[in-house]
């Protein structure tokens, strides 16, 4: 009885935290378009930051229970689904167009981001010694890197004439923009209790680890938002709004959410979760390299499929290494 009211709790706090970054994402965007920036950066800031608030709202929640292996299971099960899942299907749905920035600047740095992330984890690894410990020291880092990159896609990005200058969908007046924005940030706080409090349960009842269960169910339906929004500007030929949620919610994962977490209470590492880790990094190097070398600026339907592919046999390796 209690699994199957965790169960029922658990799908209440997808909900809410689905319901949650809809409205966020909606007062964040209109709240955006008041200055004029680009659908790009829209979507590596302000739509990123709105549907990675799940994961944020999970991982403090998490931090604060001292859950380690959901808070490490989430963010790494997410980008992983982000690259291979929401890129995937968004790429067979309508092949996207890229930028130039974004090979040479926006995807490197989230590959640098991993890069940063495996080092401050593996100190075992590293320095021979010690414990592998995302201490707060680290967590001050990450965010460091993240503030950089707020400063670049703020500043550096060009801005749009599209986004100003008169009154279109992604405007709404300032109460009800404040009113989404408020009512989004209670639900996804409330949401986010009720998933990593009954996702706990359900792992230890059924003798399933944390990790597992972070790297699928919590992953997964902190990841809904992004899927949702990134498949929904692909139908509408949205490319920059897509792929720039995808790589802006990949880097705001690894350095503002967890480097959040790790100030809040230093995390455990587990030394197994390293191949999930380099399963991200070949993907997004993957991405690069062949959006190179085909020079071509657009990720074609059959890379969607590659990726989905990729996703598919991620996901049936999970199941076995449970």
């Amino acid at each position: 009885m209690q699994v199957t009211w965790a169960g029922l709790l658990v799908i209440f706090g997808f909900t809410l935290l689905i319901g949650g970054a809809h409205y966020l994402i909606e007062g964040a965007t209109a709240l955006a378009r008041k200055f004029r920036i680009s659908e790009i950066a829209i979507g590596l800031t302000v739509i990123s930051f709105g549907t990675s608030a799940p994961e944020l709202a999970v991982n403090i929640l998490a931090s604060l229970k001292g859950n380690d292996a959901i808070i490490f299971g989430n963010i790494i099960g997410s980008n992983l689904m982000n690259l291979m899942l929401v890129l995937g299907v968004s790429a067979v749905i309508f092949p996207l167009n890229v930028k130039p920035h974004t090979i040479w600047r926006e995807i490197p740095y989230s590959m640098l981001a991993i890069i940063a992330f495996l080092i401050m984890a593996n100190d075992q690894l590293i320095n021979g010694h010690g414990n592998n410990i995302l201490e707060k020291s680290d967590g001050l880092i990450l965010l460091l890197f993240f503030g950089g990159f707020l400063v670049y896609a703020l500043f550096k990005i060009p801005r749009t004439e599209e986004t100003g200058g008169h009154k279109n969908k992604g405007q709404c007046g300032c109460t009800k923009m404040n009113l989404f924005l408020l009512g989004g940030m209670g639900a996804l706080a409330w949401g986010g209790q009720l998933v990593v409090d009954n996702a706990t349960i359900i792992a230890q009842h059924f003798g399933a680890s944390q990790k597992f269960i972070g790297l699928t169910l919590v992953a997964g339906g902190t990841s809904l938002p992004e899927l949702m929004t990134s498949v929904l500007a692909a139908m509408r030929k949205k490319e920059d709004l897509a792929v720039g949620n995808i790589i802006g919610s990949n880097i705001f994962n690894l350095l503002f959410i967890l480097g959040i977490g790790a100030v809040i209470n230093p995390l455990s590492f587990e030394f197994s979760l390293n191949i999930d880790i380099l399963l991200i990094l070949f993907a997004s190097l993957f991405l690069m390299v062949t959006l190179i070398v085909r020079k071509r600026l657009k990720i074609e339907r059959w890379m969607g499929i590659v990726f989905l592919v990729m996703y598919v046999s991620y996901f049936s390796y999970l199941f076995i290494r449970k």
